[in-house]
């Protein structure tokens, strides 16, 4: 079955009787507490309290529905092909024996569960649960499960790792904001009812390995939930340019406690792999001391600049600015270019615009963005298909200068001339608003 990549970021939708749609889209904690009756809302006989589902490739299927009648009643199992319909506040089932169809208010219709290998329980087994990786790392909580239901059958899809899945179990849609963080069973270890233990953990998937390919704002997500040896063990796990990544977008609070754990060419390392703009952002969150050690790891060229920037009262897009970016020369072909791109090393950030310059003295003259140079023909020359003038900053321009050029045109990255336009380097919308925005989350 394909399974469509949709979310749910508000109250359901009612949901349409069998055959106006091929599908229907679930959060678990929009079904927990929803009443089931049989054929008719008066014949009202509990709500449900569990959903039962058998592990199956390549998604586990429900099985069923668990029943709470209240009021000390047992629980009973209602077989998923008893389900006549799910609408958006009631449930309707069918009768277990269609010769003698239960009365209002009936309970004892259903068998009691029990328990079948090869099965879980999404309360039960899911819900709640800390999520580890391959390596015992703890990373986040299960707080919903998405479920897609098609032509008679309810698979398990996704387990939702985001706030919104409290916030739905409330009915506290309004405040639904952040995005679901979905994580695909496929990487969920299958658990069954009789494997379960008193843990309050379910496995994924996933390496250490696999962890260093996460981006660096979700890496920075899953350190700040993470304390004592959890968190450092996670770090130490974590390559040189990951750690200084998740470094940079993590909260200050998070920040200070990764560095004071780190050993000396462990923290230089990861130093190395940091801008001027990421290095005094972060030593300006931390404590004096921490601070001072931290400094006397950078190599001279690299001190003295985050020393004036740390002292000056107002830096300026000279001292902000890096070397690392692509420039070629307004008659140079796509076919051309692309080469060069290619063999050029350089990380795809620093590739994201190609600035068009005059050869002799880098005079900027334009810039084409990647997505157009990779659109365009071979045979074109950058000067036919650049964009100008460039949307630039001068050398001299401060950094609240800066902060409103990228919230007025959004670029990834800006470069920075003289008042001759020499391109002299570019900044980065990561080193300059992201900083800003860390420190307003101190």
């Amino acid at each position: 079955m394909t399974t469509p990549n949709l979310s749910s970021s508000g109250p359901p939708a009612a949901r349409p009787a069998p055959g106006v749609r091929d599908y229907q889209v679930f959060f678990f904690s929009e079904l927990r507490g929803r009443p089931i009756g049989i054929g008719t809302i008066r014949n009202r006989i509990g709500k449900v309290s569990d959903l039962a589902f058998k592990v199956a490739e390549p998604y586990p299927e429900a099985v069923g529905i668990l029943i709470d009648h209240g009021w000390g009643k047992p629980s009973e199992f209602i077989p998923w092909g008893k389900i006549a319909r799910i609408e958006e506040d009631f449930i309707f089932v069918n009768p277990p024996d269609p010769s003698a169809p239960a009365a209002p208010g009936n309970t004892g219709t259903f068998p009691p569960f029990v328990d079948q290998p090869g099965w879980i329980l999404l309360d039960q087994h899911l819900m709640g649960k800390t999520i580890l990786d391959m390596d015992g790392r703890r990373t986040e909580v299960v707080n919903d499960v998405h479920l897609l239901a098609s032509q008679g059958r309810m698979i398990l899809v996704h387990v939702d790792l985001s706030f919104n899945g409290f916030l739905r179990k409330w009915r506290l849609y309004r405040f639904l904001g952040r995005p679901d963080q979905f994580i695909n069973w496929k990487y969920v270890q299958p658990l069954s009812l009789e494997d379960a233990v008193a843990k309050d953990a379910v496995s994924l998937s996933i390496t250490r390995r696999q962890t260093r390919e996460l981006p660096p704002e979700d890496l920075a997500d899953t350190l700040e939930e993470l304390t004592g040896k959890e968190q450092e063990a996670f770090f130490l796990a974590l390559g040189p340019q990951a750690a200084a990544e998740a470094l940079v977008e993590a909260e200050p609070r998070t920040q200070r406690q990764l560095i004071a754990d780190l050993r000396q060419e462990r923290a230089r390392n990861i130093l190395s792999e940091m801008s001027i703009p990421q290095l005094v952002d972060l030593l300006s969150v931390l404590p004096h001391d921490e601070t001072t050690k931290m400094m006397n790891l950078l190599p001279a060229q690299q001190l003295d600049r985050v020393k004036t920037l740390l002292t000056e009262r107002e830096t300026i897009a000279e001292s902000l600015m890096g070397s690392d970016y692509l420039a070629q020369p307004r008659d140079g072909r796509v076919a051309e270019v692309l080469a060069a791109i290619r063999n050029s090393g350089k990380a795809h950030d620093a590739i994201s615009y190609i600035y068009v310059v005059n050869s002799a003295d880098k005079i900027l003259l334009g810039v084409v963005d990647l997505r157009e140079l990779v659109l365009a023909a071979d045979g074109k020359t950058l000067g036919e298909i650049m964009t100008a003038p460039v949307v630039c900053a001068e050398a001299d321009d401060t950094r609240d200068d800066l902060v409103e050029i990228f919230a007025k045109y959004h670029f990834r990255m800006i470069p920075v001339v003289d008042r001759q336009d020499h391109l002299l380097g570019t900044i980065h919308y990561n080193d300059i608003m992201k900083g800003l925005v860390t420190r307003a989350r101190a």
